[in-house]
């Protein structure tokens, strides 16, 4: 049984414009160093950055080339986050906890859109 949220609409809109307003500043920030992938449209792949050829200028660009791995593993799990709220809000499970099937309080949603446990299911999987 799927349970349907009951959150306002207003609220529901509200928190769909900043999910697509983050969605639009996690896919800006991802392109500045990388390329999405042609066969997973989740996925992006970092550039390898072109510095120079001296001893040094290639240890930079490998150690650009970790950093910007770190980075893009964050943004793409931020992303991903952001696009599974998205897609509860289309099928109407948005604010409901994965876990418990009980609604997520609202406060909890305004403070971190992408909540997809409610706060006691949230401290028993963190161990808290």
């Amino acid at each position: 049984m799927v349970v349907k949220n009951t959150l306002d609409k207003e609220f529901l809109k509200k928190i769909k414009g900043q999910l697509l307003e983050e969605k639009t500043r996690l896919e800006t920030e991802l392109a500045q160093f990388t390329k999405k992938n042609p066969h997973n449209a989740s996925d992006y792949d970092a550039d390898f950055p072109t510095i120079g050829d001296a001893e040094d200028e290639n240890a930079a660009e490998v150690a650009t080339y970790g950093d910007n791995l770190t980075l893009e593993r964050t943004l793409e799990s931020s992303l991903r986050d952001v696009n599974d709220s998205l897609k509860r809000m289309e099928e109407g499970t948005y604010g409901i906890c994965r876990y418990c099937g009980k609604p997520i309080d609202p406060k909890r949603l305004e403070a971190r859109p992408v909540s997809s446990a409610c706060m006691d299911c949230k401290k028993k999987l963190s161990g808290k």
